[in-house]
């Protein structure tokens, strides 16, 4: 408990430093003013069709996106037990067996409420 006053000192410093660091940006900041043709597309002579820059994308695309993502976090669960796979025999087999039957269900059950489908329906 004596060297606990170490912690307390990394811990103040780093508040102190990352507050210091906003409160510095915030006074040199670029205040802008948005006035005239400032909101006017940068040379591209295409009027925007929305009132903003923003567009909105289909919830297909967010949901493919969640689906590639767990399906590529698996290969970071492979590449380990790949590396210790003769250490740990018939055990680690069954334990990847099983989490990879778990895995093809995931995507069976993904393709067939067509989670993996990216076509935006035409109204």
């Amino acid at each position: 408990m004596s060297n606990s006053w170490y912690f307390f000192l990394f811990f103040s410093f780093a508040v102190f430093f990352a507050v210091a660091l906003l409160l510095f940006t915030w006074l040199i900041r670029y205040k802008r003013n948005d006035y005239g043709q400032k909101n006017l597309p940068y040379e591209c002579g295409v009027v925007p069709l929305t009132p903003n820059a923003r567009e909105s994308y289909s919830i297909r695309f967010y949901l493919l996106a969640l689906v590639f993502i767990i399906f590529e976090v698996e290969t970071i669960f492979l590449f380990p037990w790949a590396l210790i796979y003769d250490r740990l025999k018939l055990f680690g087999l069954i334990e990847m067996a099983i989490f990879l039957l778990i895995l093809i269900f995931g995507y069976v059950y993904a393709w067939r409420v067509t989670a993996l489908d990216f076509r935006r329906e035409i109204d």
